[in-house]
């Protein structure tokens, strides 16, 4: 039985998050929000799940440091300043950042690879997106990591090679660019489509989260995971194993 503490326990994942510990057989060491110290929860635990915010990634990262504790990353709208600042905590605890902690999710992206690695530029990729009417940054984490997935088996760089947010007269598609179009409405808990448009025919990949306990049980899972794992940085991939 592990110990794991929740950052941003007040909201919706957060609350999931704490009924998928328990499920699963583990403690839930306590959680905190804005305003509460991360340090003494890392303190109490034998690792984090951060749904919180980009702002307060830093302060997790160096409670998770500080404590000797493996921390994973659920947050999204992450930037490159985000992304340095877990590769220099991956040098001291496993940290494992996803823009998705559904195993479907995993999988998906890991076929999303195997597609793009074996299609050719003449296939063009589209990552269509929709979540709920409240969610705040678009493409969701979720999609720019189908898209990473695409691009790194192709060997591009997925930001100097992708389109979104076409509207009026764009002219013609990038040869070779991936696309992203976001939807949002409702209460959808996220749907997330990649589509390889060829000539005169086309291959869709596809998953449906109909719940977000999903993500928590996937979350709960990498965290228990990273548990006893050396200093470094992991992926949900590694969790299953592929």
């Amino acid at each position: 039985m592990a110990k794991i503490g929740v950052i941003g326990s007040a909201g919706r994942m957060g609350t999931a998050l704490r009924e998928a510990i328990t499920a699963a057989g583990h403690d839930c060491s306590g959680g905190v929000d804005k305003g509460d110290q991360v340090a003494d929860l890392a303190d109490a635990s034998d690792a984090l799940v951060d749904f919180s915010a980009p702002a307060a990634l830093k302060d997790n990262l160096h409670a998770a440091v500080g404590a000797g504790i493996p921390i994973l990353i659920g947050t999204t709208g992450l930037d490159d300043t985000h992304h340095a600042a877990i590769e220099s905590a991956a040098g001291a605890v496993p940290v494992l950042q996803t823009g998705n902690t559904s195993l479907g999710v995993t999988l998906l992206a890991h076929l999303v690879a195997e597609a793009a690695a074996r299609l050719g530029p003449d296939w063009d990729i589209e990552v269509l997106e929709m979540h709920h009417r409240m969610k705040v940054d678009a493409p969701s984490g979720t999609a720019l990591l189908l898209g990473e997935a695409a691009a790194k088996a192709r060997g591009i760089e997925l930001g100097a090679n992708s389109e979104s947010g076409r509207d009026g007269h764009t002219g013609a598609r990038g040869e070779g660019a991936i696309g992203f179009a976001a939807l949002r409405g409702g209460t959808v808990a996220g749907d997330h489509s990649v589509i390889f448009a060829g000539e005169e025919e086309r291959i869709t990949l596809s998953h449906s989260a109909e719940n977000r306990s999903i993500f928590a049980r996937g979350a709960v899972n990498g965290a228990a995971w990273l548990i006893g794992q050396p200093p470094g940085r992991y992926a949900m991939t590694d969790v299953l194993g592929l």
